[in-house]
């Protein structure tokens, strides 16, 4: 018999904080809607917010947004607000991201930082 491999950490986790609909689930190729904030999983701080702008509207699988939000969002029904955990690996990666100047917060993920986003999907 061999070793068991442990199970790794899923690149998502998504908990719910309020109900959406139920029934309207986006589809690949769906353009969507939603607001969120972004926060280092690490230290908490915010490095952006789009409830300090506008809504950001998306294309779910076009591969605009990074893999943790096409798989976090694609699970969430029309209206949920949901908490997604992201792994580095399903956020930016190595390479983190500098967006400073164009975020409502920082605007800088360092290099292999985990996420978390608190995401509100409005319109399919």
């Amino acid at each position: 018999m061999g070793k068991k491999q442990p199970e790794a950490d899923p690149p998502v986790r998504v908990e719910t904080t309020t109900e959406g609909d139920g029934k309207t689930y986006p589809s690949h190729g769906d353009a969507l809607t939603v607001h969120y904030t972004g926060r280092l999983a690490k230290s908490d701080e915010v490095f952006d917010n789009s409830r300090e702008r506008a809504p950001f509207s998306f294309t779910l699988g076009a591969g605009t947004v990074i893999r943790g939000w096409e798989l976090g969002v694609a699970s969430m029904s029309l209206g949920q607000r949901a908490t997604l955990s992201i792994s580095a690996e399903a956020a930016y990666g190595r390479k983190g991201c500098d967006q400073r100047g164009n975020a409502s917060g920082t605007g800088f993920i360092p290099p292999n930082a985990a996420l978390i986003f608190d995401v509100e999907l409005l319109d399919i």
